[in-house]
């Protein structure tokens, strides 16, 4: 089950990436967080749910389809999602994967987002008219822009992609507004990850990430008793970019085998 990252629909993942990662036996479920995609809609900054009826929601699309457990690899924020639904729900998670994600954002011994970063969440652009089709994959492009690896974006991707988002976005001004809102049940994820011992976990992260540096994933394999890293050489924030398809792929597929 592969968990997108804050204001991300289902569309993020890669549509030849799932199939990559299905042609190698793989049942592969990727979903719409609320407010995105096609997925149910709140009004652009109310948000009346909060980022612990989004770790629910994972496992009510595993009970949905009568799965049971299955294996959860998520990106950035869907990988700290990923987290505390192993941690809440051992049952139901088979193995965790973590691509670009944190579990201790925030803290001292972690390095901070890189400078040109900080000030872009600092004075964000304005925002566009959300009815203007042309203008929203503009800002979105836009958007994705800084948090590429050097040389790795794409911008005829990207704007595919926002095109494809956008067409499929019931609300997109909420989609883009809510999760970053959201309020979650303020327990720290950090220092309960020894709670994750036995549960098979793979780390995947950039070695050029601008949100959250390398630093934080090696924490993370460091910290998840027995869980193992693989650096992606130069790729930035998110999801991974295509040149990497072939790790991706296999170290899927060779590490949900491990869990079952």
């Amino acid at each position: 089950m592969l968990i997108a990252g804050a204001a991300a629909s289902m569309d993020w993942w890669d549509e030849e990436l799932c199939r990559r990662i299905a042609d190698r036996g793989r049942f592969v479920v990727r979903y719409d967080h609320r407010d995105t995609g096609e997925s149910t809609s709140y009004p652009a900054g109310s948000p009346s749910y909060s980022g612990v009826d989004l770790q629910r929601d994972v496992v009510s699309v595993i009970d949905g389809l009568e799965l049971g457990s299955a294996h959860l690899a998520g990106v950035s924020m869907g990988g700290a999602i990923a987290m505390v639904v192993a941690l809440e729900h051992r049952d139901r998670v088979t193995s965790l994967t973590l691509i670009s994600t944190s579990a201790g954002p925030g803290e001292d011994d972690l390095p901070g987002m890189e400078p040109s970063l900080q000030a872009l969440f600092s004075d964000p652009p304005p925002d566009p008219d959300w009815s203007d089709r042309a203008a929203v994959v503009a800002h979105m492009v836009e958007g994705e822009r800084p948090f590429a690896g050097p040389g790795d974006f794409d911008e005829p991707r990207s704007r595919a992609l926002a095109e494809r988002v956008y067409d499929r976005t019931r609300d997109i001004a909420a989609s883009m507004a809510n999760h970053w809102v959201l309020e979650d049940d303020g327990r720290p994820i950090r220092p309960r990850l020894g709670e994750l011992a036995g549960l098979p976990t793979l780390v995947m992260h950039g070695t050029a990430d601008p949100m959250f540096p390398l630093e934080h994933g090696r924490a993370l394999a460091r910290e998840i008793p027995g869980a193992r890293l693989i650096e992606l050489d130069g790729v930035g924030h998110g999801f991974p970019p295509p040149r990497v398809w072939d790790v991706v792929v296999d170290a899927l597929v060779e590490h949900s085998a491990e869990g079952g």
